[in-house]
């Protein structure tokens, strides 16, 4: 069996102001590693900032 790897696309977006932001939610990234440096987990982010999806959380920590 062969495997083929993919890579998945970065869940991040630049809008007209130049804010980086994930995917189309209004959560910016400086809002997810703020809050992560502050000692909060990915499940702590994700019920705080609902429009966001707790994979995009865990990658974007990761990343």
């Amino acid at each position: 069996m062969l495997l083929i790897p993919t890579v998945a696309p970065i869940p991040l977006v630049t809008d007209a102001n130049g804010v980086v932001r994930i995917n189309k939610a209004r959560v910016t990234l400086d809002t997810v590693v703020t809050a992560f440096l502050k000692g909060a987990t990915a499940e702590e982010i994700k019920e705080q900032y609902p429009s966001l999806h707790i994979s995009d959380v865990y990658f974007l920590i990761g990343y």
